[in-house]
This record gives C-alpha cells, structure tokens and sequence, in this order.
C-alpha cells in the first residue's frame, strides 16, 4: 500500500555514484604499495658470512655463486661442475679486465668454493670474496 500522492512518488535511482568506489580502491592501492617488500635479491638465495666492510660491484665483475647444495651460478646461470672452467673462460672473453666476484655460502664445502678459485687463478683473474656486513 502506497499512501503518497501521485506527486510525491519518489523516483528510483537511475545513477550509480561511484565515489565510495574510487575510496575503497585508493585505499587498497595505498595499502598494498605499503605492505610490500621493495628488497632487491640477487636472485639466487646465497647465505655468505658477514664482514666489517663491504664495496659494491661493477659491471666489469664476473659472479659466481655457490650454494650450500652444491650448484654453481656464473652470472646468474646455472653451470654444472664440468663446464665451470669453459664459462669462466667465456665470461672472461667478454671481459677481459674483469675481477672475480665469488658468492659462497657459509654453508657450502669448501672444496667447490676452491675449485672455483683454482679456476680463476688459472684463468688469471682476480678474486674477490663477497660478504655481507656485519650489523652490529
């Protein structure tokens, strides 16, 4: 039962405001841009010690990584222990004036990390060991 006059019949509501719409999406874009991580990873998850220093590398380094499982990495591929020596020697040729940035985990054998520094001696390049600094 409609007890209104034919005048004062409210008209439906034909226009969808959608200011409340544009809130709520600012607000979840604002949430989110704060609740994400901006950290840089080198890509492969290598744990390596910490030191006192720390210097930053160049394009003119070559990066090997070796990870606690026994994988190497020569500039973020994946190289098997065979063809560690021909990719040095590859990186090597595209940069001659290169040093050796060598990534170990603290957690890695030793052995694969000398081999990749035998490697590189043999290769005469200059190593360097990366660490990460010490927050103390």
């Amino acid at each position: 039962m409609d007890f209104r006059d034919e005048d004062n019949r409210m008209e439906p509501l034909t226009m969808f405001s959608q200011s409340s719409l544009t809130d709520i999406v600012l607000l979840l874009l604002i949430f989110f841009l704060l609740t994400s991580s901006f950290v840089t990873n080198f890509g492969i998850k290598v744990n390596i010690p910490e030191a006192e220093t720390g210097a930053q590398t160049e394009s003119l380094f070559i990066n090997v990584a070796v990870t606690k499982e026994g994988d190497f990495y020569v500039d973020g591929n994946q190289v098997s222990r065979g063809m560690l020596a021909s990719e040095l020697r590859k990186a090597k040729d595209n940069k001659p004036e290169s040093t050796l940035v060598l990534r170990a985990d603290k957690d890695a054998i030793v052995d694969n990390a000398v081999r990749v520094m035998n490697v590189a001696k043999a290769l005469e390049l200059k190593i360097v060991m990366a660490t990460e600094q010490n927050n103390q």
